[in-house]
């Protein structure tokens, strides 16, 4: 068993996002099968639901340690001497404590990402192992001369097998959320999201778009994505 106490930090967030900062590498189905067994109590009390926690709460886990520290189940796709791609599985911060880049740092003197993706997304991500290649691979991103495409499968059909959005993003930090408007407001920055869609099933309304970004903000694609009216499945 673990005790925990919620931080100013995670006040106003939902239970899993907390525990996966205490336990970066706890599995998502683990975690939910202990919700559903309700092996979580918040303040004493068991819970079945992955409800809203607060500064001061006090939380129980009664899940085996190996699983709630397990380590993170990644593969190495490529690497020479300059770079290593691993294809990061969901679940796991790219950079931080019990993240994949602390991961690698075990076996390696230098390991730098030079890129990030969400942490409950999976794919791949490229690292530089030397100072003169991270800055090279930098000014690579900087300059468009790397793309980054993602996959996703979205509820319904869109109306246009290829598009190029434009809207603003805001991000509260406070409560962890973004916002999107179609105007420009004070604080919110401007977010262009590109989509072919590859794909559509009319017997269960899904598409699966392949998406380049071409400005790189918090949650941008899911939040521009729902914005439309096409969220992601299984988006939380």
């Amino acid at each position: 068993m673990k005790n925990l106490v919620v931080n100013e930090k995670q006040n106003n967030q939902k239970l899993d996002k907390v525990l996966w900062d205490f336990f970066p590498n706890l599995k998502q189905n683990t975690l939910y099968k202990a919700l559903r067994k309700k092996d979580i109590c918040i303040n004493e009390k068991r819970i079945s639901e992955n409800v809203i926690v607060h500064t001061g709460d006090t939380i129980k886990v009664f899940i085996n340690d190996e699983l709630l520290e397990s380590s993170p189940n990644y593969s190495i796709v490529y690497e020479d001497d300059f770079i290593l791609v691993v294809n990061k599985p969901s679940n796991i911060e790219v950079v931080g404590d019990n993240s994949l880049t602390s991961s690698l740092e075990k076996e390696r003197k230098f390991i730098k990402p030079c890129h990030r993706i969400d942490r409950n997304t999976l794919g791949l991500v490229l690292f530089a192992k030397s100072e003169e290649a991270l800055t090279i691979l930098l000014d690579k991103f900087k300059n468009k001369e790397i793309e980054k495409h993602y996959r996703a499968t979205v509820y319904g059909i869109l109306p246009t097998k290829k598009d190029r959005l434009e809207a603003y993003l805001f991000k509260d930090n406070k409560k962890s959320l973004v916002y999107i408007s179609n105007i420009q407001k004070k604080g919110y920055q401007k977010i262009i999201t590109s989509y072919n869609v590859i794909q559509e099933n009319r017997n269960n309304n899904t598409s699966i778009l392949d998406i380049n970004l071409e400005t790189g903000k918090t949650h941008q694609i899911r939040a521009h994505l729902a914005y439309i009216g096409y969220p992601i499945i299984g988006d939380r």
